[in-house]
Parts: structure tokens; C-alpha cells; sequence
């Protein structure tokens, strides 16, 4: 195990790196920038470093400065948890140049997941279905609409090197079409600096369904189950529970077949979500490869016993993993709820300000991923989550219970300050929720409610 490790991210999963890290007797040294000076999760670091002014730009997505802080810091690795820097194939790059292991895949892997048309290509090699679409980039409006008419409508436009619902359009017709692909290209361009967009079938009212894999350092691929992402707004998740209530024995077998196969096609290394949609059929198809730990991963580590983000050191300091396939067993139900200082009241506006009063529930099935504390000021600079409420139980409506429980009891009260806690109330109170009749379309459905 490496002596001592670089955390080169903020906020909670900083936080949780740190716990990983110290619990297999590793030291870890924590990047933060001035906007982050004093907050509470540095004191749970054996050093931290500053590296710059609170815009990201000049913090966490620079990369020499947070390579001069490991160089100063004498670290071993750099653990980029998720977001920034996390699936940056450069970064990774300069990091083995530097002698300094990246706690994740190998840039090269990075690069052939990040491009969503070439991740599309492996996947179709491997035998993993697709969502019918074009064969890669698609250079002008002329091509979607030709890709478009052989496929039907209605058709998504995608950027290649993206995420978070940017660079996306949906197209019903060639009008909306060709008006979505220009705003597509202009919007992955700002985002991402590559405005190559790619088509493909628009699959409707589908279940967002991935599958966790951990990949040890000889390349040996397991699947740790599945989470259900389905509750989003505007492709942000916001309720991930495991196992989906939508999937059947028979269907969970090859959406994680399917997933490993992709993931040892790809060369991959660590941990890594292989995403899929399901239809109202029961057929799923494959979207895309996260390499990098998933926000919502504490639930599957709830419901499998195994430590992701252990493992993820412990794969990269060259460990195999210590249990095959048949030992992973999936027992239970887990829920996590994303606690972000949004109000859902004013369309998810960004409600930050001083933290005066905090409760932090607790008891029998209650985990909370958090790195605020009371008197902490909720930054402006970053997003806006503040905390997972992940809950635990025998069967998914005794997790429901003890959520509903959990979320009564939670308290983030200060100046301005709103939260998103009120709505997974809502969530919790609606029929087809509760029933586990719900999809990618669920929360636009509800929302007035």
C-alpha cells in the first residue's frame, strides 16, 4: 500500500478519501483552494496545501499547481475522486510521467471510454447492445438528418466528450433537428473545448440503470450489481437506489454480463460504472463507461459489503482482487438521496449562505456522506451538494421507511439557505415511487406536486 497519497478534490469526496485512505494506514495530504480555506474536511487530512483562488480554473482543474503540491508533498499517488480532474486522460498522463500513480484507469482507457462514439464502437465489438444510432462523429446537420430518417424519429443529438446533460438535444422532427444540432455543437464546445456531437435513437421513458464494476490489476473484471438513477431532473440524478426495483433476476444477470464484457474489452483498470437505459420491453443498451468512483457508489457498497473507494487504492497499488464473481452477493435495499443547497421552488435555483443550525440524522440504517458542519458557509464557486442521506434496509420498502424517517430529522437551517431534502419527502409520498413504477421521466411528471 502506498505510504502516502494526494487527494486532489474537495467536499465530501475528499472526505471519504481520506477516511479510505487512513484506514489502510496511508497518509493522506488534502488540495484545497482559498475558497475552501478553513473548511472542515482539511482537519481530517494529515497536511493540506493551498493551490490557488477559489475559481476552479485556478484550483482544482490546474494541473501544475496540483502536481508542484504532490512534488512538495512528496505523495505517491493522486486520488482524483470525481469530477475535475477525475477523467481527464492528460492528467493521468502527466501523473505517470511524474512517476506518481493515478488512482483510476489508464489514460488510454480514459480516452476510449470519454469518447462517447468510439465507447458506442468497443461496445458493439464486445457484443454489448446499443442504442441504434451513427457508426461516430457526425460532421454536419445534412448527415443527422440522413441518420435521423433510417432510424426514425424521435433522436437524441449527443456530444462525444461529455456529460451532465450538456451538449444534448432531442429532436422530434428535421426542424428541431437541425436547430439542436448547431446548439449541441456550441454547447460541448464551451463545455468540453470539443464540439463533436454524434445521433442516435431517442429511447423513451426509459429506467437509468448502471452497473458497477471493479477491475483489479491484473485486468480480472467483476460486477457489483446495479443502481437505478431513473429519479433526475434534466439528466442530474437525484435518488439512486440498489437493487433496481425494475430488474429481473434474468436481466440484472446480462446487463452485469454485458458490463464486464465491455470493461475487459476496454482494458480497464479500477473502479467504473458501465451505464445502460432499460425500456418498458425489458431490452437495455449500453451508454457509456464512467471511469472514475460514481457519486452514488455508497449504495452499492451497502448492499455488497465491499469498500469501493479501499479498493480503488488497492487496486492501484497493484493489488488483484481477493474474490471472484460468485462471491459477490447482493443483500437488502439502499437508497441514497442527494442533499443539495438548491430550492426546488424557484427551479433548483442555488440556494447557498452560512450553515447556523445542522442536525445530521442517525440510527439503525442511516449513513450520511457529508463534509459540512454548522458555521461552515456553503461556497458559491462549486456545486451545490452538501450531503448524501443513504439508507439501508432488509427490503426496499423498510429502506423507504427509515428514509422518511431520516429526512424528518435532518436539519440544515441558515440565512437563505434551502435544500432539496423537502422534495425527496415528496418523492418518498408518491404512489408510483413507492410502487417502483417510475422512469427517466418521473420527477417532470411530478414536479408540480
Amino acid at each position: 500500500m502506498f505510504g502516502r497519497i494526494l487527494v486532489a478534490n474537495r467536499g465530501e469526496i475528499a472526505l471519504r478519501v481520506i477516511r479510505a485512505a487512513h484506514e489502510l494506514d496511508c497518509e493522506a495530504v488534502v488540495v484545497y483552494s482559498q475558497g475552501d480555506a478553513g473548511a472542515p474536511w482539511l482537519d481530517a487530512a494529515d497536511e493540506s496545501i493551498c493551490i490557488g483562488p477559489a475559481p476552479s480554473a485556478q484550483s482544482y482543474l490546474d494541473i501544475p499547481r496540483i502536481l508542484a503540491a504532490a512534488e512538495v508533498a512528496d505523495v505517491e499517488a493522486i486520488h482524483p475522486g470525481y469530477g475535475f480532474l477525475a477523467e481527464n486522460a492528460h492528467f493521468a498522463e502527466i501523473c505517470a510521467g511524474c512517476n506518481i500513480v493515478f488512482i483510476g484507469p489508464p489514460a488510454e482507457v480514459i480516452n476510449s471510454c470519454g469518447d462517447k462514439a468510439a465507447a458506442k464502437a468497443l461496445a458493439k465489438s464486445a457484443g454489448v447492445p446499443v442504442v441504434p444510432g451513427s457508426e461516430g462523429a457526425v460532421a454536419d446537420a445534412d448527415e443527422a438528418a440522413r441518420i435521423a430518417e433510417e432510424i426514425g424519429y424521435p433522436v437524441m443529438i449527443k456530444a462525444s466528450a461529455g456529460g451532465g446533460g450538456r451538449g444534448m438535444r432531442m429532436a422530434r422532427n428535421e426542424i428541431t433537428l437541425r436547430s439542436g444540432f448547431t446548439a449541441a455543437q456550441n454547447e460541448a464546445g464551451a463545455a468540453f473545448g470539443d464540439d463533436t456531437v454524434y445521433v442516435e435513437k431517442f429511447v423513451e421513458n426509459p429506467r437509468h440503470i448502471e452497473i458497477q464494476v471493479l477491475a483489479g490489476a491484473d485486468g480480472e473484471v467483476v460486477h457489483l450489481g446495479e443502481r437505478d438513477c431513473s429519479v433526475q431532473r434534466r439528466h442530474q440524478k437525484l435518488v439512486e437506489e440498489a437493487p433496481s426495483p425494475a430488474l429481473t433476476p434474468e436481466i440484472r444477470e446480462a446487463m452485469g454480463a454485458a458490463a464486464v464484457a465491455y470493461a475487459k474489452a476496454a482494458g480497464y483498470r479500477n473502479a467504473g460504472t458501465v451505464e445502460f437505459l432499460l425500456d418498458k420491453d425489458g431490452e437495455f443498451y449500453f451508454i457509456e463507461l464512467n471511469a472514475r468512483i460514481q457519486v452514488e457508489h455508497p449504495v452499492t457498497e451497502m448492499v455488497t459489503g465491499i469498500d469501493l473507494v479501499r479498493w480503488q487504492l488497492r487496486v492501484a497499488a497493484g493489488e488483484k482482487l481477493d474474490f471472484t464473481q460468485a462471491d459477490v452477493q447482493l443483500r437488502g435495499h439502499a437508497m441514497e438521496f442527494r442533499i443539495n443547497a438548491e430550492n426546488p421552488e424557484r427551479g433548483f435555483a442555488p440556494a447557498p449562505g452560512k450553515i447556523d443550525h445542522l442536525v445530521l440524522p442517525g440510527g439503525r440504517g442511516v449513513r450520511i456522506d457529508s463534509h459540512v458542519a454548522a458555521g461552515y458557509e456553503i461556497p458559491r464557486h462549486y456545486d451545490s451538494m452538501i450531503a448524501k442521506l443513504i439508507c439501508y434496509g432488509d427490503d426496499r420498502d423498510e429502506a423507504m421507511r427509515i428514509a422518511r424517517r431520516a429526512l424528518r430529522e435532518l436539519r440544515v437551517e441558515g440565512r437563505g439557505i434551502a435544500t432539496t431534502a423537502g422534495l425527496h419527502q415528496r418523492i418518498l409520498a408518491q404512489a408510483d415511487f413507492v410502487n417502483g413504477n417510475f422512469d427517466t421521466s418521473f420527477l417532470e411528471r411530478h414536479l408540480d406536486v
